[in-house]
């Protein structure tokens, strides 16, 4: 399998190994495979009954290649999974005739955001002490990412990570899952400003290296790093052969703020999937919901809610998207990104944006519509949704089709988001016993300004303490 940049000639190809490590591509833009493997809808019904692990190789091993041995692939996914505190890993509960919640929630740190990051730990460690390095984890997080991305790499002995979060804009659960991590690798740093500042900073450090010691790199955990799209591809998979694939066809729901969530079931979609709708899923901040219904991509002030995980404007993941709808040219992409970085705003022709719409719907949801949607699924299922998938459901009631299984994607589990669960009059689930002491754990993080200047010296600072 080669990979290209969204931004960069399609004659600049890279394997598997190279993607994982870089993460972003020197050109600014993302990567993406060459070509996606196929599955006829035989080789999908083969599917139907593999475990969740067995069925994770067989999606991602073509992305892979040789790049890494076959045993190590499977050990890495064995290991990963084996944390998940349901046998299914991935189950599904119905909510009424036809609408199948998709619970993504059941691994270490309670988000979906583990299915790829307890993989992707564990191939980084390989491959750096395969090529005798040593690299820097550096990501942003809106809240759920940061804690599986720490939970993935902190027994890593080839990895130091530094996690940013927006100062006072994550949940008390979310951040101190993050902050009471007290291993020596792990450094948690909050930012005067919203997520969108921590993933500019993110961006702006791998751009430019140069301040880094030689022989130390940074390494992406963020979804702008294929590796993590690769592995969310699988419980489309999962969750569609379970509802009859390929010989039904299944809409998928998903609340999303950096659309690589819902770009794994778009990459799943094109790899075979009898997918027939896609239903972006967004809060407030609703960049995406005014792409596909007005095409309109531009940049309005970030807006706190209830659901902090989607407070993001800047949706990183959607260039991946514009690269398919204009034939894989980097040159359109690069003008077009670089337009947005200038202006803040984005627009396609008529005929691209009628294609997306073929392919997504959308919906937005403010913070009573999801407070109302939380406690009326309660009262009709006993089921307490966080308010993340709580948007995804209320898209699948405007949006879902009655004839076809609608799946939301339950991405975090109730108890991280309790303003939200409380004020929709509910009782706040109790912390999983493994977590039953968070609130009254030591924390450790430092307070940084939104400056790459004050980034740069604070990871240097500590490149020297050791």
């Amino acid at each position: 399998m080669k990979y290209i940049s969204t931004r960069g000639k399609k004659t600049n190809t890279k394997r598997f190994q190279e993607v994982l490590l870089k993460g972003l591509a020197d050109d600014g833009g993302l990567f993406v495979p060459e070509a996606l493997p196929q599955f006829s809808p035989e080789k999908i019904s083969e599917l139907q009954t593999l475990s969740y692990a067995e069925l994770t190789y067989e999606i991602i091993h073509p992305f892979v290649g040789d790049d890494i041995p076959k045993d190590v692939l499977k050990t890495a996914i064995n290991d990963s999974y084996a944390a998940f505190n349901h046998p299914a890993v991935a189950p599904l509960r119905q909510l009424d005739t036809n609408t199948w919640v998709l619970e993504l929630f059941h691994g270490p740190t309670l988000a979906f955001k583990d299915f790829a990051l307890q993989l992707l730990g564990r191939l980084l460690d390989y491959a750096l002490e395969e090529n005798g390095q040593r690299a820097i984890v550096l990501g942003a997080t809106s809240g759920d990412t940061g804690a599986a991305a720490i939970e993935g790499c902190r027994h890593s002995k080839n990895l130091d990570i530094f996690i940013l979060h927006p100062h006072n804009r994550v949940s008390d659960v979310q951040r101190r899952q993050m902050t009471t991590v007290l291993a020596q690798n792990v450094h948690n740093i909050a930012i005067e400003g919203n997520f969108d500042d921590c993933q500019e900073l993110v961006k702006q450090s791998f751009a430019d290296q140069s301040f880094l010691p030689e022989g130390l790199r940074l390494v992406a955990v963020n979804s702008i790093n294929w590796t993590r799209i690769m592995a969310q591809v699988v419980y489309y998979f999962y969750a569609a052969t379970r509802l009859g694939a390929p010989q039904k066809s299944i809409t998928f729901s998903v609340p999303t703020g950096n659309f690589g969530d819902i770009y794994a079931g778009f990459i799943a979609r094109g790899m075979g999937l009898p997918i027939e709708k896609l239903i972006v899923a967004t809060n407030q901040n609703d960049i995406l919901h005014r792409f596909f219904q007005n095409n309109d991509y531009s940049k309005k002030a970030l807006q706190q809610t209830l659901s902090p995980s989607m407070d993001i404007m800047v949706s990183s993941n959607f260039e991946r998207l514009l690269f398919d709808l204009h034939g894989n040219e980097g040159d359109t992409i690069s003008k077009l990104m670089a337009q947005f970085q200038q202006n803040g705003q984005l627009h396609v022709n008529d005929k691209i944006w009628q294609q997306a719409k073929q392919l997504f719907g959308s919906y937005s949801s403010d913070n009573n519509s999801i407070c109302e949607t939380i406690k009326t699924l309660y009262q009709q299922t006993a089921y307490i949704a966080d308010p993340h998938t709580a948007t995804g459901i209320r898209a699948c009631n405007e949006l879902g089709n009655a004839t076809t299984a609608t799946v939301a994607l339950a991405t975090a589990h109730p108890v991280k988001f309790s303003d939200a669960i409380t004020k929709a009059g509910l009782p706040v689930p109790a912390l999983p016993e493994s977590m039953s002491d968070l609130l009254t754990r030591t924390e450790n993080y430092r307070l940084l300004g939104n400056s790459l200047h004050a980034l740069k010296t604070d990871i240097c600072a500590y490149i020297k303490q050791y």
